[in-house]
């Protein structure tokens, strides 16, 4: 039996080839409709529209081709018709090839520096989110992002995730903006935390560590004010035994713990601070702690996921949707949240989305704060 995913991609692929293939069928139909057709209704003046719309899709020598052999269907034309007016559209075929060859070489041009882009995108996603263990002792962790700019890979939102001797140290955040922009102050951000995490014993001195790593940055590059490169930043650690999670919440949306079939949402007591604001209204940090037991799923997440929108404009539901996934893997989790997301927004997401599932395995053997890499 084939799967629906399986029937999807063959018609991708199939829709794919028709595509390529679309700048011959339309002269194949053109020069039929001119040979079947009365000379009055002169069809064969569209035949310099088949190498046009070849250059938005080939290269430079398959379109010039392609329109020689609308020129040479012309002069067949004009054999068997005398008095098509052949001459004046064989110019014209000649004209729209030419226009069309430097049109394709140009195209050409910049989809070689788009692609440039994208991989100075890729280089940057790999320093800003590195890879990272699926599995920390007896703690799996999965990740996914998802960046709304289509010429990048990587945006404003951001994560990392570290095994110290204090526990397994979380970070997910989101810096005002989309897209290459706001790469910067990503990575400060997490560069900070990935030092202060092993060195600060209280998450209030890992936030503390953050918000001076922002100013600093934005002070070395300031944008056009200093209220646009703020940045929301959620912090959380859980201890190698289990049983109960820190929370340190700067602004950031509040992660969700599914248990058992519940979903509770762990809202913060006292909000912090958004990093590069704590000098405008101080720096109040607490941290809050709740239980965290062997099967439970623990979601963080960016606002991009609360504000995708689908066609009437309805935020996804994020509480609702986890209310009614099974217990599982967290690989399992997210890729059926990608796949919701998509589909909700119809795959037009406005803002960078990032997200960690996190769940403590209930074999106490495994809770001994080994990190077990994946094969």
């Amino acid at each position: 039996m084939i799967t629906s995913g399986r029937l999807s991609l063959r018609r991708r692929r199939v829709r794919g080839r028709l595509t390529l293939l679309s700048p011959v069928i339309l002269t194949v139909l053109i020069a039929g409709l001119a040979y079947a057709t009365p000379p009055e209704l002169a069809f064969s003046r569209l035949l310099p529209a088949a190498p046009a719309l070849a250059a938005a899709m080939w290269p430079v020598l398959p379109t010039v081709l392609l329109g020689t052999a609308g020129l040479l269907l012309m002069i067949g034309l004009g054999i068997v018709f005398p008095d098509l007016g052949t001459w004046w559209t064989a110019a014209g075929i000649i004209a729209v090839t030419v226009a069309a060859a430097y049109g394709s070489h140009v195209r050409l041009q910049r989809e070689q520096t788009l692609l440039q882009v994208r991989l100075v995108a890729d280089a940057a996603q790999q320093v800003v989110l590195s890879p990272m263990p699926r599995r920390f002792g007896g703690i799996e962790i999965e990740a996914l992002y998802l960046a709304a700019a289509a010429e990048a890979s990587i945006g404003g939102d951001f994560y990392e995730v570290v095994d110290t001797k204090y526990g397994v140290r979380l970070l997910i955040g989101d810096v005002r903006g989309k897209g290459l922009p706001a790469v910067g102050t990503a990575a400060a951000l997490v560069n900070s935390f990935r030092e202060a995490a092993y060195d600060e014993a209280d998450l209030v001195n890992i936030a503390r560590r953050l918000e001076a790593s922002s100013t600093r940055y934005n002070a070395a590059f300031p944008s056009e004010g200093m209220m646009e490169r703020f940045a929301t930043a959620l912090l959380a650690e859980i201890p190698h035994g289990g049983g109960r999670i820190g929370i340190l919440n700067c602004g950031h949306p509040p992660p969700l713990l599914l248990n058992r079939g519940e979903v509770r949402t762990l809202e913060p007591t006292d909000p912090a601070p958004l990093l590069n604001l704590a000098e405008l209204i101080g720096d109040h940090y607490s941290i809050d702690a709740f239980d965290f037991a062997p099967g439970d799923l623990l979601l963080l997440y960016t606002d991009g996921v609360a504000e995708a929108r689908d066609l009437d404009g309805q935020f996804f539901p994020v509480a609702a949707w986890l209310r009614q996934q099974r217990p599982g893997r967290p690989v399992e989790l997210l890729s059926a949240l990608h796949h919701d997301l998509l589909h909700y927004s119809r795959g037009r997401l406005d803002d960078d989305i990032a997200a960690l599932a996190v769940r403590l395995c209930a074999a106490p053997e495994s809770l001994d704060g080994r990190r077990d890499r994946p094969a």
